[in-house]
């Protein structure tokens, strides 16, 4: 992969040089890609629970497409129902009372799913808009458009949307990739709201209410970091929404894996039971969340450490909020951290290409491309790299 530096003239190339010409970098082979939310950071914890978590699945198990008939979700396996409910209780971060949970293969298929439901049958000769507050999570747009549908079209920024007739609005918080929790923009009676909770855990964030709303989306890669398992989960209070929901997951991929459902369920009891120091395994496992909270911290710690005093790039100062979960004073510990460039460089992703470091810019989340994603989520060996690089380039500026 070919790395170049900016191309602004306000910046000093030569000081991102050593004393003999060459780049201070590490070998031009050794390219650190986050740009992906791949929860790797999570595995040394799951790795030492060996057989807690282990499933076994007979020949004959698992079979039928059909788990429960009677339920809206029918290819919802109720241990993973139930285990859903509990791990909502334990944490605190969402109501499931008087919900119908629906299973999906990951939260995305969750979301195209909810467009489908509150856009189905067709009310409007055009499709309805759908927007999300700037920075918005960089899928959105091309989720929404991938099928060209009738039904719904992306807008953009919803801080700019003045556009009438029906709407769709998309609320992610915490917010990816920016970090901070949000609240509906645009106020309108023909609107309706999807809210997307991937990263209202306790690792992240301070659990401040139970969220309270028509449709949440979940998922497990997040919580967990079992991303290979495909496993998310709407919470749905009206019925008929549900119902569409489940119809759309039936007619694109006739249900959701039951070895993926019963793999999730094993694993959300054993972090319940960690959580209230319960069960066999409780001892062995402890609490995740408090594991992934000290993990996040030590983080967020040396990102802060590395950039501190930096000519190049700052990070957001995130407010400190009393967890319900934990009874502390939590600080925010996103899983990205959400760079800006300073001294009139234009496009942070280029600049951090210089170093062999691609993150995702910011024109891919609506936002200026001064701004720059980095995953916060890689394992500890790409962790400890962008931490150097980022020293490199400190070090650089400071002609050590």
């Amino acid at each position: 992969m070919g790395c170049t530096m900016s191309s602004d003239p306000s910046v000093d190339k030569r000081s991102l040089f050593s004393a003999n010409g060459a780049r201070a970098s590490v070998s031009p082979n050794s390219v650190l890609a986050l740009t992906t939310g791949d929860p790797r950071v999570f595995e040394p914890f799951w790795r030492k629970m060996g057989d807690a978590c282990k499933v076994v699945i007979g020949g004959g198990d698992l079979m039928s497409y059909f788990s429960d008939v009677g339920n809206v979700c029918w290819f919802l396996e109720p241990e993973l129902g139930d285990a859903i409910r509990r791990l909502h209780r334990v944490v605190g971060n969402a109501v499931t009372e008087d919900r119908h949970i629906v299973v999906g293969t990951g939260s995305t298929q969750l979301f195209q799913a909810a467009l489908y439901a509150l856009t189905t049958p067709a009310a409007a000769v055009e499709p309805v808009s759908v927007v999300s507050s700037a920075p918005y999570y960089s899928s959105y747009p091309e989720v929404v458009d991938c099928l060209r549908s009738s039904l719904y079209k992306w807008e953009g920024d919803a801080c700019t949307f003045n556009k009438d007739g029906p709407y769709i609005e998309v609320v992610n918080s915490p917010n990816n990739p920016d970090g901070t929790l949000r609240e509906t923009v645009v106020k309108r009676g023909q609107g309706k709201v999807i809210y997307d909770f991937a990263y209202y855990w306790p690792q992240y964030t301070a659990i401040t209410s139970a969220a309270d709303h028509d449709i949440m989306l979940f998922t497990f890669s997040k919580c967990t970091g079992h991303a290979g398992s495909r496993i998310g989960w709407a919470l749905v209070k009206d019925k008929d929404i549900a119902k569409k929901m489940t119809q759309y997951i039936t007619i694109t991929s006739i249900g959701v894996s039951k070895e993926s459902q019963f793999r999730a369920a094993k694993i959300m009891k054993v972090i319940c039971d960690g959580c209230q120091n319960v069960g066999s395994t409780a001892a062995k496992s402890g609490n995740f969340f408090e594991y992934a909270r000290v993990i996040m911290s030590k983080r967020w710690q040396k990102l802060r450490e590395a950039l501190q005093h930096s000519e190049y790039l700052s990070l957001f100062k995130y407010p400190r909020e009393r967890c319900l979960f934990t009874g502390e004073l939590n600080e925010r510990l996103p899983a990205f951290a959400w760079l800006e460039c300073k001294e009139g460089i234009k496009d942070c992703e280029e600049f951090l290409r210089g170093f062999d470091v691609v993150g995702r810019g910011g024109k891919a989340f609506g936002a200026d491309p001064k701004f720059v994603r980095v995953s916060l989520l890689c394992g500890d060996e790409d962790f400890n790299g962008i931490i150097e690089r980022l020293l490199e380039i400190k070090g650089i500026r400071n002609g050590n």
